[in-house]
Order: C-alpha cells, then sequence, then structure tokens
C-alpha cells in the first residue's frame, strides 16, 4: 500500500445550486490520526460519506486505500472500516455473534473469525461479556465493541463519525487508547468530532467551515500559527466569520 492512505484533490459536493463540499483538497498519510473537525452543515459528514464510498462526488478526486471512490466504490468499501454516529452493532446479538456477522460479510473464514473473536474479546478484557445481548451492555463498552468490530477484518483505513459521542470522559480516554493501538499496527485512522480536546490527540486535524478547509495541521502548529491557547479558541475564531 501507498505511504498515502487518503488524497482528495478539489473535491467538490452540490446539492442543486447550494455548494456543501468547495474544492476540497487533503492527503492523510498510511498509519495516521486525522481529526475532520467542522461545525453542523459546514460539510464534514457530506465529504465524509463521499470518501467511504456512500455518495457520489459532483466535482474533483478522492482515492481511498488506492481507488476512486467515485469508479471503485465496492473497492473501497472491502478496504475500510466504517463506525456510524448512530451506532453499528446489533443489539439483539451478542459481541461474539456481531463479530461472526461482520467477520462472514468481509468474507473472513470460520477460523479467522474465531481467533480474531477470542484476540479481540481478551484485548478489551471483555470475555465475560461476550454472550450477552448487546442491547444491555453500557454505552461504552457498545462503543469500544463497535469499533473493534469495525477492525475485525483488519481494514487498511478505518473511519470513524463521532465515535464518541455520549460516553464519560473515562470511556473516551479507553477509546482513544484504542485508536492509537490500531494507528500503532499500521492502521489509518479518519476520525470526526465535536469533542475540541479530542483535536488535541490527532496527528493532524482539518477544520471545515462553509464548505472548504478553513486550516489544517498538526495541533500544536496551528494553535502558534493562529495564536491561540486550544483548539476550541481556534474552532470558534474560524467558525465566527461563517455564522
Amino acid at each position: 500500500m501507498s505511504d498515502i492512505a487518503i488524497e482528495v484533490k478539489d473535491l467538490t459536493r452540490k446539492f442543486g445550486n447550494f455548494t456543501a463540499v468547495d474544492h476540497v483538497t487533503f492527503q492523510v498519510k498510511a498509519g495516521e490520526v486525522f481529526g475532520f473537525l467542522g461545525a453542523n452543515g459546514a460539510g464534514k459528514t457530506t465529504a465524509f460519506r463521499m470518501l467511504i464510498g456512500l455518495l457520489q462526488p459532483t466535482g474533483g478526486s478522492a482515492r481511498v486505500a488506492g481507488f476512486d471512490v467515485a469508479k471503485q466504490a465496492e473497492e473501497v468499501k472491502r478496504r475500510i472500516g466504517y463506525m456510524s454516529q448512530r451506532f453499528s452493532l446489533y443489539e439483539d446479538l451478542t459481541p461474539r455473534e456481531n463479530i461472526r456477522l461482520y467477520g462472514g460479510i468481509y468474507g473472513l473464514t470460520l477460523a479467522q473469525i474465531r481467533e480474531r473473536a477470542d484476540a479481540m474479546l481478551q484485548r478489551l478484557g471483555a470475555s465475560q461479556i461476550a454472550d450477552t445481548a448487546v442491547r444491555s451492555l453500557p454505552l461504552g463498552w457498545r462503543q469500544k465493541l463497535a469499533f473493534s468490530v469495525a477492525l475485525v477484518h483488519q481494514p487498511h483505513i478505518v473511519f470513524l463519525d463521532e465515535p464518541t459521542s455520549g460516553v464519560d470522559p473515562i470511556t473516551r480516554r479507553q477509546f482513544w487508547e484504542l485508536i492509537y493501538d490500531a494507528a500503532s499496527r499500521g492502521t489509518t485512522v479518519l476520525v470526526t468530532t465535536h469533542y475540541m480536546d479530542e483535536a488535541e490527540y490527532c496527528d493532524r486535524i482539518s477544520i471545515m467551515v462553509a464548505g472548504r478547509i478553513a486550516a489544517m495541521g498538526p495541533p500544536a502548529d496551528l494553535k502558534r500559527e493562529h495564536n491561540v491557547e486550544s483548539i476550541d479558541e481556534l474552532f470558534v475564531q474560524l467558525a465566527r466569520p461563517a455564522a
């Protein structure tokens, strides 16, 4: 795989006369944790959906894991993991059954599914809840399990859409430890979040305002460049003109 996991050039999406994503250009390196930030309506969700092959671009181009999202969406989907903001496990199934289901969807053998399920549950310390219906588990457990299931097929890139929304600070920190662990093993992570303190955990971030990238770079560099104390302060500074 190339050193560049995601390559986006002038990516554009229009809905009638409204331009939701306006000539966005950026790259994400393999193994990088890249934060994709923006207020509601800034265009980040539209861009996110194009990158995972769920929405066709109006213009420009994007390559994910080496494949064109407009022409090779199915190839893209085979090589990525995805965790939805609205939770992505079947709540009537147990964690073990969810792993078996998703492993089968991604074409893993029964032996691979068993091996990865055991390793995943042990790593999470979740063996004692492996056969409990997901709906009865605390939200923090469900979020961590959903992330792990998104990695069951060992994708090149994992897309996380506000993965820590609604969980407590301790669980958020544990979740980020899982993200770091995945990145250390070579998985590229693109994450959206509304928690500006989480932006500090990323290798680089982009901040979208009115469909365009208003700032991009390592958090420390951006704070120094814009003479602010925090990413939250930078976010407000950039978003205020659009508001």
